[in-house]
């Protein structure tokens, strides 16, 4: 989807942009140096604002560094989608089964033999 200048971006986008920032840095950020290394021109109070709800999310985690905070994912990409894919299941209703039956469903062969195989896996 393109925004046209004047637009606002989706803020699922420029979440999805801070996040992506905060994976490639590898290390524990500032809120300027996240600015700095996202490619949208973002007001500095836009992403303070970002870093704010991402970590009330529990998305990203923070400690005081310097004069105020660093940044720093808590998953990588694989853990976040699986965080959301629980949410989705604990948002499904009363009757997990049919969520996951609804699911399952859905996944094609090469999917389903991996869920099955990590299924049978031993778990600590």
């Amino acid at each position: 989807m393109s925004v046209s200048e004047g637009e606002r971006r989706p803020a699922g986008e420029l979440e999805a942009s801070v996040l992506a920032a905060l994976w490639a840095a590898g290390a524990p950020q500032t809120a300027a140096q996240v600015r700095a290394s996202i490619s949208q021109d973002l007001a500095r109070t836009t992403v303070a604002t970002l870093l704010a709800r991402l970590h009330d999310k529990g998305v990203i985690g923070r400690r005081p560094g310097g004069r105020g905070f660093l940044y720093y994912a808590v998953e990588d990409s694989n853990g976040l989608t699986a965080r959301r894919m629980h949410r989705a299941l604990d948002q499904g209703g009363d009757d997990r089964g049919l969520v996951l039956a609804r699911f399952v469903e859905g996944l094609n062969a090469d999917d389903e033999a991996e869920l099955r195989r990590l299924l049978r896996e031993d778990r600590p």
